[in-house]
């Protein structure tokens, strides 16, 4: 599992830039494992993916060659959930280390898009047409087969029937509307999401839990993350100005605050944002 970049950048910022500039070579596993280092700043993201590869030798000596699609899938189930024991974790789901690839291949615990990605990565490993799903609620993974296409949960393994997806469906939909005359068929929540975005739900996942915990300096770094993978993403300079304000850095916050403001003339808080940027220059002087 070679690196998109033979060395790393000077910095983990710029290397995760190099990583996501492009679509159409955006290494997931790669660009995953290098979130961690906001954490693990020592981290040798090329261990990690060394590490994947050795479980992806162990997996290849399981199946052969010439074994059928189902066959493989079969065995990469009983090899990533049985015989290694990763799964979800259960007993600490907010646990940010449950997004970092390097503690989730020590305890194999983690949060159903960190599982996904490893997953997928020993997946397409063996030859499969596997994707990601950016699931309401819950990140799934998808194979097409000759038999059909078979929709997992990575958190526990399971199979999920079409029926069982439209009950899970159904409190997001109730939520948001799309009941009666606005329902949509189960099939279009099953589209296979793009490496970026499935970066960028790993990132939010991890600014959530940071702004719960009003861990304003983690919540940053993600925020820097998120502006280098979706620029146009005015909502996340919006976010990064508003924890710098708790930081107490007037001038950072109303730098991006500034920014938010000028791109989103129709947005529904525009006037309580105008209202905190005018308190935020006043304090500055």
């Amino acid at each position: 599992m070679s690196s998109a970049y033979e060395l790393p950048s000077s910095t983990p910022l710029a290397y995760f830039a190099s990583l996501v500039k492009d679509d159409d070579s955006l290494p997931l596993l790669e660009a995953a494992a290098s979130i961690a280092q906001d954490e693990y700043p020592d981290l040798d993201v090329q261990e990690v993916l060394g590490e994947v590869d050795v479980l992806l030798s162990r997996l290849r000596r399981r199946s052969p060659s010439d074994a059928e699609p189902l066959q493989r899938l079969r065995a990469l189930n009983q090899f990533f959930f049985r015989d290694l024991g990763f799964g979800g974790n259960v007993n600490d789901y907010h646990d940010p280390d449950n997004s970092h690839l390097n503690v989730l291949l020590r305890t194999r615990r983690g949060i159903p898009i960190s599982l996904a990605v490893l997953w997928l990565e020993l997946a397409q490993g063996l030859g499969l047409k596997a994707r990601g799903i950016n699931f309401p609620g819950h990140f799934l993974v998808k194979i097409n087969l000759p038999e059909g296409q078979v929709v997992i949960d990575p958190f526990t393994g399971q199979s999920l029937s079409r029926e069982e997806l439209s009950e899970r469906l159904e409190p997001y939909k109730r939520r948001n509307g799309l009941v009666d005359d606005f329902d949509v068929p189960v099939g279009l929540y099953l589209q296979a999401a793009p490496s970026r975005d499935i970066i960028a739900r790993m990132l939010r996942n991890l600014k959530e839990i940071h702004r719960t915990q009003e861990d304003w300096l983690r919540l940053i770094a993600v925020q820097d993350r998120l502006l280098i993978l979706l620029p146009d993403a005015w909502v996340e300079y919006r976010d990064r100005g508003l924890a710098w304000a708790e930081m107490g850095d007037a001038a950072l916050a109303a730098q991006d605050l500034e920014v938010y403001i000028a791109h989103t003339d129709d947005a529904l808080d525009r006037d309580a944002i105008q209202s905190r940027l005018n308190e935020l220059r006043r304090a500055r002087g």
